[in-house]
């Protein structure tokens, strides 16, 4: 597993329903109304996985930033 995970948000899919902000707080804030990372590139954290899960529409996802290996959403 990498040492590192990018988080990417596609702000065309995004429909701001702040469950990413609520879920994981650390990791994401609405920007006028669309989901944003704080940083780009994080620690793996379960609870990025979780923030990427529970989007409705699929617009957050987890890569290994070694790779670019999707680790969530998963299928």
């Amino acid at each position: 597993m990498s040492a590192t995970w990018r988080i990417g948000v596609d702000p065309r899919r995004c429909i701001g329903t702040s469950i990413c902000a609520g879920t994981a707080p650390e990791h994401f804030r609405l920007v006028d109304g669309l989901s944003a990372p704080l940083t780009d590139v994080v620690a793996p954290d379960e609870v990025v996985i979780d923030a990427a899960d529970s989007c409705p529409v699929e617009a957050i996802t987890v890569r290994d930033a070694s790779d670019d290996r999707l680790i969530a959403p998963q299928d």
